[in-house]
């Protein structure tokens, strides 16, 4: 096999791929934005993450059937690709690039605010640019390596939020205060759905990678029917991890004005619920949270990035390549790692408003694929609640999620998506020639 433009080696089952997409999801994510959406929807957090899961399973299906199709590495580029054309397929791999290139920098970001505040005297690049390090070096030595560590930081932080939970029911049925268990986080008569809708709009972000598994299809052992599984899975198990904490989370605090801090809710509450030594336990679950989510990110990115060497659509000398020991793009996973430590040069806020864009085009076109799919092969007899009517819910609840987007996220992902476009130009000719494309058949 060439390694410039090989396949890769078929080593993943179902329990890896769903460790991989909640790494991804970032489990403790559901604390990150719990204060925000509290105030945002007045105390129905969960009510808010019911219907946002409901609206990416919708899009899970959709990924499902895509990779039954398609179990090639590049995710919705391979499927808008194949079922549309090249073109569009560049320019939808080309804004997916958005998210999967930047989640790496948030999490570089995250760890040097976490640990910068822990131990004050360290300079933060020191965390940054440690952090793109480590996460490099043990993705180029195989993604089994990178699997096993993300599978231990996912328990890590599964059994931290179970403590908070325990503790959080703790104190609402011994605490002091007037908290109980009851409804009013799913539903109370003065609840408006357009709060929980703009709710919603936030809370997409804790959902972001569920489709990472999608690229690691050509390392997937039987990936027709292990992939379409563990996506779904993914999504479902964080939903129901999301509206569970949630909704204890509210019950115990339906105000959360009460707080000094609304945007810090959570590390206030650990310390509230169990101590300074929980609260501290409960901040390393939020950098294992960091860690985990970059290491998987970087294996998605750098899977993206080979299908679209391997195609020619980028440099396949460098992005195609494969090293001959481990089996991994290694260039790309490198690249990856130095886009990281832009960190050092970014803030925050900047970062994450590009994720967004990339994620909602993904998701809008992969459903978009499943409905051209359908209408191309109608003489397959497809199922048209399938093929037809869910993605087509998919994509209303998507073209609902485009709007809520910030006027800075849609400025700077049409200004990414017209780089592509000019780089398209070039690669064909004015259109001319079709991109090229990876031939299976040479393998």
């Amino acid at each position: 096999m060439d390694s410039s433009s090989g396949t890769l080696r078929r080593t993943l089952g179902v329990s890896s791929l769903v460790f991989l997409g909640l790494a991804y999801m970032s489990p403790f994510a559901v604390f990150d934005t719990f204060g925000v959406v509290s105030d945002v929807t007045h105390g129905h957090v969960p009510a808010s993450y019911i219907f946002i899961t409901v609206a990416l399973l919708f899009t899970a299906l959709s990924y499902g059937k895509m990779v039954r199709l398609y179990p090639d590495a590049g995710s919705a580029y391979t499927y808008t690709k194949k079922t549309m054309n090249p073109q569009i397929g560049f320019l939808i791999g080309w804004s997916a690039l958005l998210d999967y290139l930047f989640l790496p920098m948030i999490n570089a970001l995250l760890a040097g605010i976490y640990l910068s505040a822990s131990f004050p005297s360290v300079p933060e690049w020191v965390w940054i640019v440690g952090l793109a390090v480590t996460i490099t070096l043990l993705n180029i030595a195989g993604v089994k390596i990178a699997v096993s560590a993300n599978t231990l930081f996912v328990i890590f932080q599964l059994m931290v939020a179970i403590v908070f939970v325990i503790l959080t029911i703790r104190s609402i049925l011994y605490g002091e205060g007037s908290s109980t268990i009851s409804m009013f986080p799913f539903y109370s008569e003065d609840m408006e759905m357009s709060l929980l809708f703009s709710g919603a709009s936030i809370l997409a972000l804790s959902f972001l990678g569920f489709d990472a598994v999608t690229t690691m299809a050509e390392e997937t052992i039987n990936p027709r029917k292990t992939i379409p599984k563990a996506i779904f899975l993914v999504a479902l198990i964080g939903g129901i991890f999301f509206i569970t904490v949630t909704y204890f989370m509210q019950c115990l605090y339906p105000d959360v004005t009460v707080l000094k801090n609304i945007n810090g809710a959570s590390p206030e509450i650990a310390r509230r619920i169990g101590g300074i030594l929980f609260q501290s336990i409960f901040t390393s679950g939020a950098f294992i949270s960091v860690f985990a989510s970059g290491l998987a990110s970087q294996t998605s990115a750098s899977r993206l990035l080979f299908a679209m060497g391997r195609d020619g659509v980028l440099p396949k000398k460098w992005f195609g390549f494969l090293h001959p020991k481990h089996q991994t793009p290694v260039v790309n996973i490198i690249f990856v790692g130095v886009i990281a430590n832009l960190a050092l040069f970014l803030d925050l806020t900047t970062a994450t408003s590009l994720i967004n864009f990339g994620a909602f085009a993904a998701f809008t076109f992969v459903n978009l694929s499943v409905i051209v799919y359908y209408f191309k092969h109608k003489q397959e007899r497809l199922s048209a609640m399938g093929y037809l009517i869910y993605p087509l819910i998919g994509i209303a609840f998507m073209l609902y999620l485009w709007f809520s987007l910030d006027h800075l996220a849609v400025l700077f992902g049409l200004s990414w998506l017209a780089i592509g476009f000019l780089y398209l130009l070039l690669i064909t000719r004015g259109f001319k020639i079709r991109p090229p494309e990876y031939d299976f058949q040479e393998e």
